[in-house]
C-alpha cells in the first residue's frame, strides 16, 4: 500500500523517504514451511499448595488476639514472625498484617472473613520469608482496602507500593472471595513470582491490578479487574528467563485504562477463559483519543507519566500504550477463549506471536494481531470483527485455522520500513526492520478477510500452497484485493479475491497453479460470478459482499488447455458460506466471455491499462491510492477512466 501512496506523492513533487522490505522483483522466493519453535521459560504450570492446617488463630478488631505462636501485635501491627500457618478473621481498622520471617521460612495466611484497612501503607505486607501463600477460605468474604497516600519507612524507597505487596513469592488459593481496593497504586504485587490457583477474586487499582515482578501463573480462579493502568503486569527486564505470564485457566475480566496484559519477555495463554478492555475499547481508537499518535511512541512534550513503580530516577522512556495483550519477546497461544476490546493493537509482540489454537475475538482501535518479526497460525479460530490493519508482521505465515478479519485498511500485511501511512503518527505504527524479508504464506486454513484498502499486502512475496482464502476487497479504485512488491506464486489451494480493478494485481506468472483475473463493469454487492468448464462442471460460484470490478481465482480446477466460461448475476440452490457456494446448480445469469488457459495467468478485461508481465502486474493504470483515515473514510484517487469504457471480452 505504501508504494502507491509514494508514488502518487512524487506525482505531486513531494519528498517523501519510504524505504520498503525489499526492492520489486519477480524472483520466486524459497518459503520454509516448518512451524516456528519458541522457546519459553521454565514454567511452572501446576497447582503447587494447598489450605494446610492452622497454627496460629488471629482475631482481629478493638482488641487483637493472638492464639498460638509466630505472630505479635503492636499498635494495630500484626506481625509474623516465623514459618507456620496463621488464620485471620474480623476487622481491621488502619491497621496492618507484616510477614517479617527468615529466608527460609513458608507461612501460609488463610484469610477468614477478614476486612483490613490500612490509610497510610500495604494492608498485607510481607517483607521477608520464602514464600507466602494466602488461602480463601471456602464461602467467606475478605477485603483488603489501602489509603491514598503512603507514609514509607524509609524515606529512599517507595515501598511497598501495593494493597497486598509481597518481596518474595506469593501465592493465592483457596474457593472465597478476596475484594483488594488499592487507591494509592498496584492492587497485587510480588517482586519475584506471583501465582493465583483458585479464588474469588476483585481488585480496583489506581495503578495496576495484578503485577509480577519475575512473572504471573494464572492456573484457575475468577479473577476480576479494574485498573487505571495495566491490568496485568510482569516486569522482570533484567533477566530473559523471568518477565512472562502464563494464563492456563480460570476466568479473567479485565478493564484497564492501559495495557490489559502486559509482559517484559513471553505471554502463554493455554486456557482460559479471557476477557479485555483497554482504554474504552475500539470506539476510543487514538484518531479518538487525547493520546492519538502516541501508542507505540513517545510521550508529548508535557506529559508526566505515574512514578510510582519506579525505584530509579533513570529518565522515563516508556510510552503509553492501551493494547488488549502486550509482550515484549513472544506470545504463545494455544487454547481458551479470549475476547479483546482494544483501543490500540489487541494482540502485539515485538518479537514472534504464535496461535496453535483457541477461539480468539477481537475488535481493535489499530491493528487486530501485531508482531514485529513474525506471525505463525497454526490452528484456532480467529475472528477480528474490527481494526485499521487486521493481521500485520514483517513475516505472516497460515498453516491452519479458521480466520475472519474486517480492516478500514489492510486485511492480512507483510510491511517495512516507516510505514508511509504511519504519516502523522499512527498508532502502532509498523517499525520494522527494512532490511528484513517481507512475506505472507498461505500454507492451509480458511481465511475470510474483509479490507477497505488492500486484502492481502506484502510489500515483499506472496505464497499460497493450500487452504481457502476468500477477500472481500475495496471498493475504491487507488487499493487491490492482492498487492504485492516481490512475487505472488500459487502452486495449491482456492484463492478468490474481488475488489475494485483500478489496483488490481494478478498472479504471477511463475506460479505452478493456473489463475484467472476477471475484469466486469461495477457489480453491486451479493452479485454472483460463476465460472464453469465445458461440460458445465462448478469452478466457482462466488457472491461478493461489497460492489466489486474485479475477481481473482485461482483453482486446481483451471486446467491448461481447458476452456471456460465466465457468468454474473444469477443464483445458485447451493448452500452459501461466505459468500462461497457448494453443492447446488447455478442458473439466470448473464454470460460474460469464454476463455481457454493457455498460460500460468489469464487476464479477461482491462481498466485503461496493460495487465500481466512475470510479476502479474496490475490491471489499471491508476497512479496509486491513498489509504483509509482512522475512521475508514477514503480519499479519492487520481481519475481514471472509467471502468464501464474499458471492458475486453474475448
Amino acid at each position: 500500500m505504501n508504494k502507491k501512496l509514494l508514488t502518487m506523492l512524487c506525482a505531486l513533487s513531494l519528498t517523501v523517504s519510504v524505504t520498503g522490505c525489499s526492492a520489486k522483483t519477480n524472483t520466486k522466493t524459497s518459503t520454509n514451511t516448518n512451524k516456528t519453535t519458541v522457546t519459553n521459560q521454565a514454567i511452572d504450570s501446576t497447582k503447587s499448595e494447598e489450605l494446610k492446617e492452622v497454627d496460629t488463630y488471629i482475631e482481629l478488631g478493638d482488641s487483637i488476639s493472638i492464639n498460638g505462636e509466630g505472630a505479635k501485635v503492636e499498635n494495630n501491627v500484626v506481625t509474623i514472625t516465623s514459618a507456620g500457618t496463621y488464620s485471620i478473621s474480623g476487622e481491621l481498622k488502619d491497621g496492618q498484617i507484616v510477614v517479617s520471617a527468615s529466608e527460609e521460612d513458608k507461612v501460609q495466611i488463610q484469610l477468614n472473613n477478614a476486612n483490613i484497612t490500612s490509610s497510610n501503607s500495604a494492608p498485607i505486607y510481607v517483607k521477608s520469608a520464602k514464600k507466602v501463600v494466602i488461602g480463601l477460605i471456602e464461602g467467606t468474604k475478605n477485603t483488603i482496602t489501602d489509603g491514598e497516600n503512603y507514609v514509607f519507612e524509609d524515606a529512599t524507597t517507595d515501598e511497598p507500593n501495593a494493597a497486598i505487596f509481597s518481596k518474595d513469592d506469593l501465592t493465592i488459593i483457596g474457593t472465597g472471595s478476596l475484594v483488594v481496593n488499592a487507591n494509592y497504586n498496584n492492587g497485587i504485587t510480588s517482586k519475584d513470582d506471583l501465582k493465583i490457583e483458585g479464588g474469588q477474586i476483585t481488585v480496583n487499582a489506581v495503578s495496576d491490578g495484578l503485577r509480577g515482578k519475575d512473572s504471573i501463573t494464572i492456573l484457575d480462579g475468577k479473577i476480576t479487574i479494574d485498573a487505571k493502568e495495566d491490568g496485568m503486569k510482569s516486569s522482570n527486564t533484567e533477566d530473559a528467563e523471568k518477565g512472562y505470564i502464563h494464563i492456563q485457566g480460570g476466568t479473567l475480566n479485565i478493564t484497564a485504562g492501559q495495557d490489559g496484559i502486559q509482559a517484559e519477555t513471553n505471554a502463554v495463554i493455554s486456557n482460559g477463559e479471557i476477557n479485555i478492555v483497554s482504554s474504552e475499547g475500539s470506539k476510543n481508537s487514538s484518531s479518538k483519543n487525547e493520546n492519538w499518535g502516541n501508542w507505540g511512541g513517545k510521550q508529548p512534550p508535557g506529559t508526566q507519566l505515574p512514578d510510582k513503580n519506579n525505584t530509579t530516577t533513570t529518565e522515563e522512556t516508556d510510552s503509553i500504550s492501551a493494547k488488549g495483550i502486550k509482550a515484549t519477546s513472544n506470545i504463545t497461544i494455544s487454547g481458551g477463549n479470549i475476547n479483546i476490546d482494544s483501543s490500540d493493537n489487541s494482540i502485539h509482540s515485538n518479537d514472534t506471536i504464535v496461535i496453535k489454537g483457541g477461539n480468539i475475538k477481537a475488535s481493535s482501535g489499530d491493528d487486530g494481531v501485531h508482531a514485529d518479526s513474525k506471525i505463525e497460525i497454526n490452528g484456532g479460530d480467529i475472528d477480528i470483527t474490527k481494526s485499521y490493519e487486521g493481521i500485520e508482521s514483517q513475516s505472516i505465515t497460515i498453516n491452519d485455522g479458521n480466520i475472519n478479519v474486517v480492516a478500514s485498511d489492510d486485511g492480512i500485511n507483510a510491511g517495512g520500513g516507516n510505514d508511509a501511512s504511519s504519516t502523522g503518527g499512527r498508532p502502532g505504527e509498523n517499525n520494522f526492520d527494512s532490511s528484513s524479508k517481507c512475506e505472507i504464506v498461505i500454507n492451509g486454513g480458511y481465511i475470510v478477510v474483509d479490507a477497505r484498502g488492500d486484502g492481502i499486502d506484502a510489500n515483499g512475496s506472496i505464497t499460497i500452497k493450500g487452504g481457502t482464502t476468500i477477500v472481500n476487497g475495496p471498493e475504491n479504485n487507488g487499493n487491490g484485493s492482492l498487492d504485492y512488491d516481490g512475487s505472488c506464486d500459487i502452486s495449491g489451494g482456492i484463492l478468490i479475491a474481488a475488489g475494485s480493478a483500478g489496483m488490481a494485481q494478478s498472479p504471477s506468472s511463475t506460479s505452478s497453479q493456473n489463475s484467472v483475473n476477471v475484469a466486469l463493469s461495477s457489480q453491486q454487492a451479493n452479485t454472483i460470478i460463476h465460472i464453469e468448464d465445458e461440460k458445465g462442471n462448478e469452478v466457482i460460484t462466488f457472491a461478493p459482499s461489497k460492489q466489486y470490478q474485479s475477481v481473482i481465482v485461482s483453482s486446481p480446477e483451471l486446467k491448461t488447455g481447458s476452456t471456460y466460461t465466465v457468468s454474473y448475476g444469477g443464483t445458485s440452490t447451493g448452500e452459501s458460506k461466505d459468500g462461497l457456494y457448494t453443492g447446488g446448480k447455478y442458473s439466470g445469469g448473464t454470460k460474460s466471455t469464454s476463455f481457454t488457459v493457455s498460460e500460468s495467468v489469464t487476464n479477461l478485461g482491462s481498466a485503461g491499462g496493460s495487465m500481466g508481465g512475470p510479476g502479474g502486474g496490475h490491471m489499471g493504470g491508476g497512479k496509486g491510492g491513498i489509504r483509509p483515515d482512522r475512521n475508514g473514510s477514503m480519499q479519492q484517487p487520481p481519475t481514471q477512466n472509467s471502468m464501464e469504457n474499458n471492458i475486453q471480452t474475448q
